[in-house]
């Protein structure tokens, strides 16, 4: 599916915003999106925002949402938004489920526990991840399953530090 270098400006702008489109409903492995997103550079930005717009602007007026079509609509005909504000992404609703779980550990181990256990929250394959700093890595889902005590368990596993010390 990949279209654009890990380096590119494309890709920066879709790594920003696919996680919002995809908590809208926006299935990235749609063969049509993914032709329409291959042909489309210009307006990316432009595009994604005016789609996260109208999805959160028919949600609220209780109107059928088909996101990924809304999406490569706003795609093919460079939809433009005056309405964006940049703190739409901070928005609970758009948050991915990594997103959610990053916030949620520092409720349940603290800002600096989790800094020290966690490395990074990323995408692979359309499967979100959670690298931990000990080079182990484990889905989100799966995260959420085993719950908070079990995943630090995992997360020190090679790690000389017990939890106990980390929580001091």
């Amino acid at each position: 599916m990949w279209f654009w270098s890990g380096d590119s400006v494309e890709q920066e702008l879709f790594d920003l915003y696919a996680p919002a489109l995809r908590s809208l409903g926006v299935n990235f492995n749609d063969e049509q999106l993914q032709d329409t997103l291959e042909a489309s550079s210009y307006g990316l930005e432009d595009a994604f925002r005016s789609a996260i717009i109208y999805i959160l602007w028919l949600e609220e007026n209780l109107k059928p949402i088909y996101p990924t079509a809304i999406l490569i609509d706003a795609l093919a005909n460079q939809w433009r938004t005056k309405y964006w504000k940049p703190e739409y992404l901070e928005l609970e609703q758009l948050l991915s489920p990594g997103q959610r779980w990053w916030r949620a550990a520092v409720d349940k181990w603290g800002y600096d526990e989790r800094n020290q256990l966690v490395a990074d929250i990323f995408y692979d394959h359309g499967q979100e991840f959670i690298k931990f700093r000990n080079g182990k890595e484990i889905l989100v889902d799966t995260a959420y399953k085993w719950g908070w005590e079990r995943v630090a368990d995992y997360a020190i596993n090679t790690s000389d530090t017990p939890l106990r010390e980390l929580r001091q």
